[in-house]
């Protein structure tokens, strides 16, 4: 009896206590037969202006396989240009589907702790890295992400006007076209820097009232529960980065939306992280991106394998120059939704022909100043 157990259990793959079962077991294992030798041979960036200054990477490999990301244009583009090509040296020779390891060595041996430029250039690199390990694999990013939870992504834009009625018609216009189910705005004024406080405040209430007027009747429910939490930020985070600041945002009780930007808070495996954070706190993630269509359809690989993923924010690439970025065609909304695609990596190649035409331009934030003369906040 006991030796007809063992052959049982010997039939049934144990191999406890039995080397030589064992080593037999694992000789005619299947191994993987994908892309076992994979270096990086180069690290290079683009600086392009296609309205705004845009930070693209592209990483190289001995195969022939390349990837691209986006970094965010902080401001200082070239001090974001100049950091991930700095970073080239301790990039190259290493396999870039090891997205944790090199994630980690950019972001630990950093001298200090990475604020705006070390971080976006550190995300474009990781959406680099991605693209990658996609295209070697034959899928989409989000599939080596846990595959799909969502059949599309809901999408938002902002609407823009001087005057109240300006703004309703846009928001009108946008809806009409894309078939948005949210818009966004800015609620003050422009110039509201310059303007007495109190006019400010009037001037918001009318830009207010003129797109709730435009766009449909008002959530009461939903207002009331505004009101009972305005003394604390309802949605917040497209300037804090990686899982650390947002850990501390959310064990704090400090949003009910957080905003990361996948740009600037360590790319998509971090915001992955952020968002998993998040869930742990029942709170939504609505993902900052007022970048490019790059950063756009990394988004919508995060939204598809994101359960707490609620909307995205969006600018249209179906018209120039944001369209002469990619090459092909750009994924557009239709009816306030963006479909999933399905190619390998990304699913997006960039137009590298196209950037030489696309210099980057000087660009600074417009200064603000308090009555007294001293720099305001903006």
């Amino acid at each position: 009896m006991a030796d007809m157990k063992r052959r049982e259990f010997i039939a049934a793959g144990g191999a406890i206590g039995l080397p030589l079962q064992a080593a037999a077991m694992q000789q005619s294992a299947p191994r993987y037969t994908g892309n076992p030798q994979l270096k990086i041979t180069d690290v290079q960036v683009f600086l392009v202006n296609a309205g705004r200054n845009y930070v693209y990477v592209k990483i190289s490999t001995d195969q022939g396989i390349h990837g691209w990301g986006e970094a965010y244009s902080a401001g200082p583009d070239e001090a974001t240009a100049a950091t991930v090509r700095d970073f080239r040296e301790w990039l190259v020779g290493k396999d870039p589907r090891n997205v944790e390891y090199l994630w980690a060595t950019l972001y630990n041996f950093t001298r200090f702790p990475g604020g705006l430029v070390v971080n976006a250039a550190i995300s474009g690199i990781e959406h680099a890295l991605w693209d990658i390990a996609g295209k070697a694999a034959g899928l989409p990013v989000y599939m080596l992400l846990g595959g799909k939870c969502r059949e599309k992504v809901r999408v938002y834009q902002s609407a823009s006007g001087r005057t109240p009625q300006q703004l309703a018609e846009n928001a009108k216009d946008l809806i009409a076209k894309y078939g948005y189910t949210a818009i966004k705005t800015a609620p003050h004024p422009s110039g509201s820097q310059s303007m007495p406080y109190n006019a400010v405040t009037r001037a918001a209430g009318e830009r207010a009232e003129a797109l709730r007027q435009a766009v449909g009747p008002e959530n009461m429910d939903s207002m009331a529960e505004l009101r009972r939490r305005s003394p604390i930020p309802i949605a917040t985070g497209e300037e804090l980065y990686t899982k650390f600041q947002f850990q501390q945002l959310l064990s704090q009780g400090g949003a009910d939306i957080i905003q990361p930007d996948i740009c600037l808070a360590g790319g998509i495996l971090e915001q992955k992280k952020i968002a998993a954070i998040a869930e742990s706190h029942y709170t939504m993630v609505a993902p900052h991106n007022p970048l490019g269509p790059l950063a756009t359809l990394v988004n919508i690989h995060f939204a598809a394998s994101t359960p707490n993923f609620i909307i995205l924010e969006y600018h249209p690439d179906d018209e120039a120059p944001r369209k002469n970025l990619i090459k092909g065609d750009t994924i557009v909304a239709k009816n306030g939704y963006l479909e999933i695609p399905d190619k390998p990596g990304w699913g997006y190649e960039m137009n590298e022909e196209a950037f030489k035409s696309m210099p980057a331009k000087p660009w600074r934030r417009a200064p603000a100043f308090r009555a007294d003369g001293s720099p305001d906040f903006i």
